[in-house]
């Protein structure tokens, strides 16, 4: 970077100039600054910068005129000031010190003179606090506004009468300071006016003015003040309480109410949209409109008042008609209250039917009973859920569910398809969710039907109601049949899933109608507002608007922390998004302080091939033994189909750089509750039987940039004691742990959450394991999952763990061995896979 010019500073800006007086580089507005030099005063080209812009100048200079050394040094004590929150008095010795730093302020420094006495240079002290308190942003110790008074109205004449706040009074006109010989203040005053008149030449006059007490203004000044004119300059402009000013918003016209409201939120109608001008609480009539249109002066006589008519209001009274909206861009500023037009945010005000929805949404939701069919009692929070779903769904709207992990979704979904009764419901879902939905569905809607459309053999076919569950990647595939049926309900789980909207996933999901869209997930927003853009766009398109528009309007202000951007985009997607978290009041009481979750999940295909050719090759050997041998190769094959279970590297005890990603539906489901585990800072505890496996898990989650540990048998007991440390202290988020060697004697409550990722049978051994994070001192509710394949012995035995459960605590102590007395019949049954399972 160059140099910098010679600097002199003024009230909320730096000018560079050159003593040569040659023209200065740099940015800026170019104009002219009068400076006194030892060879006399005079006026030399300059560029003047706002104080934000030229701190930053100034600071990353290398050097250059001495005056410009010195206010780089100024600009960074300002900083500093700033950052440890200086709001005014400073205490005895950073006085001291600035007063040792204003003494060695250079001439050229503060070379520009007293406004109207040039042959008076300011003082540096003052000059040198003025300047620190622009770079803090303090409010100036002296601050000028104008007084407009009144004179000959239908004439057109006006008085600017000059005030001053702040300084020897709190406010005073400028014709009584001048009487006061408050020389300081005066100096301040001058400099104000100077910076004003530079933005607005018809206050020039004041400066040369023996005292800068007022001055006329005609109609042309007068428009130009409400333009705007003065905005920036500090200086404010008080009007004649005589004059009074329009309101002016925009209002949707909504018309009659249409019959079906859902086609007509789907459709491409549009609705009016237009300027509404009002005289207090008093709409203007068209002729008052039209009067105002073709006014030329700035100020009007309307129902026997004098009525000020800025430019822009003249224009709204003239162009009344605003671009139409469609019908949820309607809906959308009909929430918010404000819509920007031209660039302004104004406020909008709707009537009719739009309004009356507008309340409704806005609005605690309707009471809602809970379904007859639905075999479960919902918590008062899942009844809530009811209620908010059937509220945005019952005019053919969408939203997200957007509850913690654990709070009832699925439950309070399927409440919402039993409620509704009118047709089918499609539930697309990552494919190791399917197992879990299917469960749910038998279990809380018996006799609804539920089929799976996945897989080679899928069919749509005598379709009647109830439930049909896919996924996305069967979405994206095979959209078609899909796309032909009239669904009800169209549901996305993990919707987090398609937060790119441009993937091909996003796009089939489009591709699919419904009369509404609920998007379920426990993470709506993991890194910016443009993921809840791509979920809510999906369920209520066209309510945020196109993406470039929303980020311009909403993300950006809203992610830089600007409150009032969020409180509008709070109000708008309120109806639209529902977000409770296991912390919120009036939730937490409600849930028991342990849930346990069987997670079904299906095979991949590599796991299914190599299960049927081990029962097949092993049910072979054990038909072939007996005695103590057959009992060996019973537990030889239990103990490799858990293994096939797991993951296939674990079973072919494959190599360390083999990869593991796409091959295990169980790991596919630990990837699935990881992300949303840790994206709502929770803490997780995974526990297997086998080593080899938990190694698998470990290198598996490094790869995914997952923090995790490995505890097991062989770990030192100085090592266990830093590892519980540091999970407990929230360094490692995921604990992996040998069963075995970690079921008892550890304290882990951080933990949430506890996966038991492969079963061994005895419910006593993985109770022991669940109580390292349900104990005395866990302070949050605790879910249990655990991962179960489907159509695998793992089921069949889940079946019995769950249905039979005093049988099994006696049959099933002994793991695996126990089950080596069954009859090869029996033993066939148990392990069969069963593929429409």
């Amino acid at each position: 970077m160059e140099t910098l010019d010679a600097v002199v500073v003024e009230p909320g800006g730096v000018v560079f100039w050159r003593p040569d007086g040659g023209e200065p580089a740099g940015p800026g507005r170019l104009g002219t600054v009068e400076v006194v030099l030892p060879e006399g005063a005079r006026t030399v080209p300059a560029r003047r910068v706002p104080t934000a812009e030229a701190v930053a100048l100034l600071r990353e200079a290398p050097g250059g005129q001495p005056s410009a050394v010195f206010w780089a040094l100024a600009a960074e004590a300002g900083v500093r000031l700033a950052d440890a929150g200086w709001t005014g008095p400073l205490d005895p010795d950073e006085q001291e010190w600035l007063r040792e730093l204003a003494d060695a302020m250079p001439p050229q420094a503060h070379a520009s003179p007293v406004p109207g006495h040039p042959d008076r240079l300011p003082e540096r002290y003052p000059l040198l606090l003025r300047f620190l308190g622009d770079v803090a942003g303090l409010e100036p110790d002296v601050r000028v506004s104008l007084r407009l008074e009144s004179g000959d109205l239908a004439a057109g004449r006006f008085r600017a009468v000059v005030q001053v706040h702040g300084g020897a009074e709190p406010l005073v006109d400028a014709e009584q300071l001048w009487c006061s010989g408050e020389q300081d203040t005066r100096h301040e005053v001058l400099l104000a006016l100077r910076h004003a008149a530079e933005l607005w030449p018809p206050l020039a006059p004041l400066l040369s003015a023996a005292i800068p007490s007022s001055l006329p203004l005609g109609d042309e000044e007068v428009a130009e003040l409400l333009g705007g004119a003065l905005d920036g300059t500090g200086v404010a402009v008080h009007w004649p309480a005589e004059l009074t000013g329009l309101t002016a918003r925009a209002v949707v016209r909504p018309g009659i109410e249409p019959g079906d409201v859902r086609t007509f939120f789907g459709g491409d109608r549009v609705l009016q949209f237009d300027w509404q001008l009002a005289l207090g609480d008093v709409e203007l009539t068209k002729e008052e409109l039209d009067a105002l249109a073709e006014a030329r002066r700035p100020v009007v006589r309307l129902r026997d008042r004098w009525v000020l008519l800025d430019r822009k209001t003249a224009d709204r009274a003239r162009d009344r008609e605003l671009k139409p909206l469609t019908a949820i861009e309607a809906l959308g500023v009909a929430l918010t209250g404000r819509a920007e037009v031209g660039g302004d945010h104004v406020e909008v005000r709707t009537d009719g039917w739009l309004e009356d929805l507008r309340a409704r949404l806005s609005a605690d939701p309707e009471p809602v009973p809970q379904p007859a069919g639905l075999a479960a009692h919902l918590r008062d929070y899942q009844l809530r859920g009811l209620q908010w779903l059937d509220t945005i769904t019952g005019p053919g709207l969408g939203g997200c569910l957007a509850d913690d992990m654990g709070l009832g979704k699925t439950i309070t979904l399927i409440a919402l398809h039993l409620h509704r009764g009118t047709g089918p419901t499609l539930v697309v879902c990552p494919a190791s969710l399917l197992g879990t939905w299917e469960s749910e569905i038998r279990r809380f809607a018996p006799g609804v039907p539920v089929r799976r459309f996945h897989g080679s053999s899928r069919s749509l076919a005598d379709l009647d109601g109830g439930f049909v569950l896919t996924t996305y990647g069967t979405v994206r595939a095979d959209p078609a049949p899909l796309a032909a049926v009239a669904w009800d309900l169209l549901v996305a789980d993990e919707a987090q899933h398609v937060k790119n909207h441009r993937s091909e996933t996003a796009k089939a999901l489009r591709s699919l109608g419904s009369t509404a869209r609920i998007a379920l997930t426990g993470t709506p927003v993991e890194n910016t507002l443009t993921e809840l853009w791509a979920i809510l766009d999906w369920t209520t398109p066209g309510l945020l608007g196109p993406l470039a528009e929303f980020r311009t309007r909403w993300g950006k202000p809203v992610e830089s922390g600007d409150p009032a951007a969020a409180e509008q985009l709070s109000r708008l997607l309120r109806p639209f998004l529902l977000r409770r978290r296991k912390s919120d009041p009036g939730i937490a009481p409600e849930l028991p302080a342990k849930t346990e979750t069987d997670r079904p999940v299906s095979l991949t295909t590599e796991q299914a091939v190599l299960y049927e050719a081990t029962v097949r090759e092993l049910m072979a050997e054990v038909a072939a033994s007996d005695g103590i041998a057959r009992r060996g190769r019973v537990v030889k094959l239990l103990t490799a189909l858990k293994q096939i279970c797991n993951h296939p590297a674990q079973y072919l005890g494959e190599p360390d750089d083999s990869p593991l990603a796409g091959r295990s539906g169980k790991l596919e489901l630990l990837d699935d509750l990881l992300d949303t585990i840790l994206a709502e800072d929770g803490a997780v505890l995974v526990f297997t039987q086998y080593v080899t496996l938990a190694r698998l898990l470990e290198r598996h989650l490094t790869g995914r940039g997952i923090r995790s540990q490995l505890l097991h048998g062989g770990t030192p007991v100085t090592r266990r004691e830093e590892q519980v440390r540091r999970f407990q202290s929230g360094e490692v988020p995921v604990f992996l742990l040998s069963l075995k060697a970690a079921g008892t004697g550890l304290t882990l409550t951080r933990a949430d959450h506890v996966v038991h990722y492969d079963r061994w049978w005895n419910p006593a051994v993985e109770d022991q394991a669940t109580d390292r994070a349900y104990r005395i001192g866990q302070t949050k509710p605790v879910q249990v999952h655990r991962l179960v394949t489907e159509g695998t012995v793992e089921d069949r035995i889940a079946v019995m763990l769950r249905e039979k459960r005093a049988l099994a605590d006696s049959v099933l102590t002994a793991g695996e061995a126990a089950l080596s007395e069954l009859t090869d019949a029996e033993l066939a049954d148990l392990v069969t896979l069963r593929r429409n399972a």
